[in-house]
């Protein structure tokens, strides 16, 4: 498999959290989950990945939120049943797709990251994502 090792794909420190996530494609409406979720984007474990490339608008449920929060994300990378399978899936060894927050003019970026920063301290502890914050920030390239 010719993709990058899963520590290369990462740019930001990413919490261990599952949030239920609903999504549309050609007029189908998936529910699926996260399996982590970082201020730039998620893992969605799932066994019909969309495509590499793919822009699409979903709906993260976030409790203690009345409404869900909606997010345009487009995928940047794939793991099948058959990657699995054949053991070339990453660590966790779950189908899915990892996707990469996108704005849009007039969206709620600001929101999304208080949401997102508000999820990892409670998944992690202030103390543990304040220290892997600090840690990501000194290095050249993080972000």
């Amino acid at each position: 498999m010719d993709e990058p090792s899963q520590g290369d794909r990462r740019y930001e420190i990413r919490a261990p959290i599952e949030l239920k996530v609903e999504y549309k494609r050609l007029n189908t409406f998936f529910a699926d989950y996260t399996r982590n979720i970082s201020r730039g984007g998620t893992f969605i474990r799932t066994t019909r990945p969309l495509p590499i490339g793919t822009e699409f608008l979903f709906k993260l449920f976030v409790p203690q939120m009345g409404e869900p929060l909606r997010v345009q994300g487009e995928v940047q990378w794939i793991i099948t049943e058959a990657d699995v399978a054949e053991g070339r899936a990453p660590e966790g060894g779950e189908p899915g797709m990892g996707i990469r927050f996108t704005y849009r003019q007039g969206s709620t970026q600001e929101e999304i990251d208080r949401v997102v920063e508000r999820l990892m301290v409670d998944s992690l502890g202030q103390r543990l994502y304040s220290k892997l914050m600090d840690q990501s920030r000194d290095k050249p390239g993080s972000g």
